[in-house]
């Protein structure tokens, strides 16, 4: 479905949302992971609600994140590069319309910009004032700084 056929009407944007478990969930942004999914699915239907966290998560927090709908990606290896290679690969299948990263990180650009240059709608989700990328939210077409 194209931005024409999303603009008049013909069907919800898809909405690829990727979530950095380490750098949003920390105890000094005290992020709800609810309050993240409801801010991407005001931009249109969710079609990919993933929290990527690495091998120390505990089990409650994967309980958690499930609970509010998030399929849980676990890695021994760096979160950022899976989360990366996970959102590129979404945007290249052509499964979303639209890429929000929740994240405060300024590694995620590259992905934003790639994104962007498909025509693809981005959107930039820092968990809080202090914890914002300034260069991932000017990257984005929109961004938001949960409170």
């Amino acid at each position: 479905m194209g931005l024409l056929d999303r603009l008049s009407g013909g069907g919800a944007t898809r909405v690829g949302l990727f979530v950095d478990g380490p750098n949003v969930l920390r105890s000094e942004f005290d992020v709800d992971l609810a309050d993240v999914r409801a801010v991407a699915d005001e931009r249109g239907r969710l079609a990919i609600t993933r929290l990527y966290l690495d091998e120390n998560a505990t089990a409650g927090l994967i309980q958690a994140a499930e609970a509010n709908g998030f399929e849980v990606v676990t890695t021994s290896g760096d979160v950022d590069v899976k989360l990366a290679v996970d959102a590129t690969a979404a945007v290249a299948d052509g499964e979303i319309d639209l890429l929000a990263i929740a994240s405060r990180d300024t590694d995620f650009k590259p992905v934003v910009e790639a994104a962007a240059r498909r025509g693809i709608e981005t959107f930039a989700i820092a968990p809080g004032e202090y914890g914002r990328s300034d260069a991932l939210r000017t990257a984005a077409h929109d961004a938001v700084t949960l409170e």
